[in-house]
């Protein structure tokens, strides 16, 4: 049970949304996991929904978290979407209905085929990014997979990419820092650390 902290300060009226989506054994899950725990504590109120069937296929995750001082959905409505991360490119394609004009979408830049192209029945979209960046102003484009190479744990990309997020959030570092420490065994900590810190610099 994480203590809450009353350190930040939140605007009662407002409620904010992060939409994470990617493909199945990507670690989305403990992803929105941890994004949630920063923000109890923080003092928030936080609700999550997650979609994970056909995961184990290859198929799409998704993860919508939201907080503020009350939050009374974990689902965010269509066009209502602050943030979007997108732990792969065509997944930053499959979820724009769900952004505002000015959200922002920070996108890894990763190929991971879905099945129904693996099969030859579909082509992988060749400028997915481009399209995204058409249509958006802020869109930040990140190697995950390299950072967490350089961290020492190809698995550590999650947090990479909650490191790149952390950018976008008002939280205090401390508090990703001492959720990291809880929420992994010790062997892998420090390089998820390491990942963290990397993706706050991309």
């Amino acid at each position: 049970m994480v203590k809450k902290s009353t350190t930040q300060q939140i605007n009662p009226a407002e409620v904010k949304s992060v939409l994470m989506a990617g493909v199945g054994g990507q670690g989305i899950l403990r992803a929105s996991d941890i994004l949630c725990l920063v923000m109890m504590e923080a003092g928030m109120d936080v609700k999550k929904s997650e979609v994970h069937g056909m995961a184990q296929r290859g198929g799409c995750v998704t993860s919508h978290v939201r907080y503020g001082a009350k939050v009374y959905s974990p689902i965010e409505r269509k066009g209502n979407v602050d943030i979007l991360l997108a732990f792969e490119k065509l997944e930053s394609l499959r979820y724009l209905d769900y952004l505002k004009p000015d959200s922002r979408i920070i996108i890894n830049e990763l190929e991971l085929y879905p099945p129904a192209v693996n099969l030859g029945d579909m082509t992988y979209p060749e400028h997915a990014i481009d399209l995204v960046k058409k249509s958006f102003k802020t869109v930040k484009v990140v190697k995950a997979h390299e950072i967490a190479r350089k961290a020492g744990n190809l698995k550590a990309e999650n947090t990479a990419l909650l490191g790149v997020l952390s950018k976008w959030l008002d939280l205090e570092v401390t508090m990703w820092e001492k959720t990291l420490w809880e929420v992994f065994p010790k062997k892998v900590v420090d390089a998820n650390l390491k990942a963290f810190h990397l993706g706050r610099e991309a």
